[in-house]
């Protein structure tokens, strides 16, 4: 039998599931070496537990949890969700309208697939969360990466979005807060998106999933409260506001101008019903989540773990010669820029690699998120302040060295 070959749409799937610097970080764990990871935002590995309030309702109600839901969900949590909404100001969400999902990525999946035909095109920013890309492709799309720019805090370019509208462009997708940068968007610069859809009659996916990890008191503004004329598709779920990533409980809010979406909204309805439900545990904690005690506040407060844990890693970065960092708003991430004079960097897959080799600390080069230059890595601040401190002065003692081989 000849050898099955891979997809090529498969390629790029996901920087987390293949390639040589997870695998060589596999080995490196088979071997009993200990590695520092900052390379994913996996709450639980560093000690950031669900809520006890949702662990204990999951655990009441778990006896009643063995079968199948409606396709959407539960009525009670998806109940939630609108509720939700209201508080944030989205107008017209009813119950029909919410979605739940084995995480946010399951549906953004699902919405994408219910979207897109071949060579439609939907613009993805860049760096992207590469789920993203990979979903167009998967559904026979083709992904188009607007700029987001550093120089101004990592916020889209409204005019290169604008220049790389075609007549397929079907949608848009926007993460705010963003992954991997950290960046926050003020109403402006979404009023702005809005406007290029409705005047190309465009879909916007609003991936809203860390839109309560906010910093510094900034305030986070969904998307589709800012217009009911527009369709928008807005995302969101327990994985890192509650710090669930293993429940996959994520929800999906069709909104605003519905009218004349009546085939894809039968199509979202379709696929929901191909994958039969999502997990009945996970949607049991919806409810009890958003109308909990919200302990992420606790966290991003100036004192709270996340927060001084941001704190820390953007000092000692920007310590670093030749680092530059624009500091997080919201999110569990920064991307920080290598000085290309002082880190002429040709691979930065292999960068990262050495990195790992060398220092046995793991990131994600910056290329893995679709930004086109080696200048950039992601870097998860999660750690305690003791293993990021650790981490970090590895990093500077590893950058410290490729500048001394790079100036001989």
């Amino acid at each position: 039998m000849k050898p099955i070959a891979k997809s090529s749409k498969l390629a790029s799937v996901s920087y987390d599931i293949r390639g040589p610097v997870l695998d060589k970080a596999r080995q490196m764990e088979e071997e009993g070496q200990k590695i520092i990871k900052l390379n994913i935002g996996n709450t639980a590995v560093f000690g950031l537990t669900p809520p006890d309030e949702i662990v204990q309702d999951m655990i009441r109600n778990l006896g009643d949890a063995g079968g199948y839901t409606d396709s959407k969900g539960l009525f009670a949590p998806r109940k939630a969700v609108v509720h939700y909404t209201q508080q944030k100001g989205v107008k017209g969400v009813t119950v029909d309208d919410v979605y739940l999902g084995n995480g946010a990525s399951e549906l953004i999946q699902m919405a994408i697939n219910a979207l897109v035909n071949d060579g439609d095109e939907i613009l993805i920013p860049s760096p992207d969360f590469p789920l993203y890309t990979a979903v167009v492709g998967l559904s026979g799309g083709r992904p188009v990466h607007y700029r987001c720019d550093e120089g101004a805090g990592w916020l889209p370019d409204l005019a290169d979005i604008e220049s790389k509208i075609s007549p397929r462009t079907r949608g848009i997708m926007v993460c705010n807060p963003n992954n991997p940068t950290g960046a926050l968007y003020p109403n402006e610069l979404l009023l702005g998106i809005i406007e290029l859809a409705r005047k190309h009659q465009l879909v916007i996916f609003a991936d809203e999933i860390y839109d309560k990890t906010l910093y510094d008191g900034n305030v986070h503004t969904s998307m589709a409260a800012l217009a009911d004329d527009v369709l928008f598709v807005t995302f969101n779920g327990l994985s890192k506001n509650y710090r669930s990533c293993g429940y996959r409980a994520g929800w999906m809010v069709v909104s605003g101008e519905k009218r004349h979406a009546r085939d894809y909204i039968e199509g979202l309805n379709m696929l929901a019903s191909l994958r039969l439900c999502s997990n009945t545990p996970g949607q049991l904690a919806i409810q009890t989540a958003l109308g909990g005690y919200q302990s992420i506040d606790d966290l991003v407060a100036p004192t709270g773990r996340l927060c001084r844990q941001r704190d820390l890693a953007y000092e000692l970065l920007t310590q670093i010669p030749g680092v530059s960092v624009v500091k997080p708003k919201a999110a569990l991430y920064m991307f920080p820029r290598l000085d290309p004079k002082m880190y002429p960097i040709a691979d930065d897959q292999q960068f990262a690699y050495e990195l790992l080799a060398e220092e046995k600390v793991l990131i994600v080069q910056g290329t893995g998120f679709n930004w086109p230059e080696h200048d950039h890595f992601r870097l998860v601040f999660l750690p305690n302040v003791d293993d990021l401190r650790e981490a970090i002065g590895r990093i500077d003692r590893f950058l410290a060295g490729y500048r001394r081989r790079h100036s001989a």
